[in-house]
């Protein structure tokens, strides 16, 4: 798995347990609780099993290199459709995810916590701006944050301004990241969700880190969204080597 020395240390050294923990499911009736449960564990399950079999080969080594040239993790940027890869290929990085303060967002917070993931309450529709705030504290406190930009409902394979939001308030760089598998499923979702199968081969490419300045106008935004949404078409649309 993709981790420096460096890298490693500085998850050990993270005290904020916060995003880490279950939630309370008081709120919810008896039966939304066993449903909760056992999406929790069936998701985990799932890409646990069919994850552990994929083959990966890592492409563009060099741009995550630079991404943590000054020790500080950055902020990983991908579609919605690939989150299934994402999840295990990322696993056990204290990564902070945005999840909705939903019924599907706490088993989805549930199952990515297995994985070594923390969970901010919220989404663009529905507590955004607590949980890009939540974002943006965790992260100057040392952790990595994982963003789907096109989520949470699309446009599909659309990049939005959240992850370039939160690099001008960081500090960080984004860093765009790709997962194509060689044989996949894809669900009839609005991403299109795509499920590798199991021992298929899968790339992983990166892409030159975006960094964004502290006083970066809107039109400065507008043209790092730009600018993120080519390196994601042209990394999304290179084929899986042989």
């Amino acid at each position: 798995m993709l981790k420096t020395v460096r890298e490693q240390n500085l998850i050990t050294r993270l005290t904020d347990e916060r995003p880490f923990r279950r939630a309370s499911l008081a709120a919810y009736t008896f039966k939304q609780r066993l449903t909760i449960h056992i999406a929790d564990l069936a998701f985990y399950a799932l890409i646990k099993s069919i994850g552990s079999t994929v083959r990966f080969s890592v492409y563009g080594r060099a741009h995550w290199e630079a991404a943590h040239v000054a020790g500080k993790p950055p902020i990983y940027a991908f579609w919605h459709n690939r989150i299934f890869l994402g999840t295990y290929f990322l696993r056990d990085r204290h990564l902070i995810v945005m999840t909705s303060q939903s019924f599907d967002g706490e088993y989805i917070a549930r199952f990515i916590q297995r994985f070594g993931h923390g969970a901010a309450r919220g989404s663009s529709t529905r507590g955004g701006v607590g949980a890009l705030v939540e974002m943006i504290r965790l992260v100057r406190g040392g952790h990595a944050a994982g963003l789907t930009v096109d989520g949470p409902k699309g446009p599909r394979e659309i990049a939005k301004t959240g992850a370039l939001v939160l690099a001008k308030k960081t500090g960080r760089p984004v860093l765009p990241f790709m997962f194509n598998a060689q044989r996949k499923i894809e669900i009839g979702s609005w991403d299109r969700l795509q499920i590798p199968v199991p021992f298929t081969r899968a790339d992983v490419r990166i892409g030159a880190p975006l960094h964004v300045a502290p006083d970066a106008t809107d039109a400065e935004l507008e043209a790092r969204r730009d600018e993120l949404q080519a390196a994601l078409e042209r990394l999304s649309a290179e084929e899986v080597q042989n």
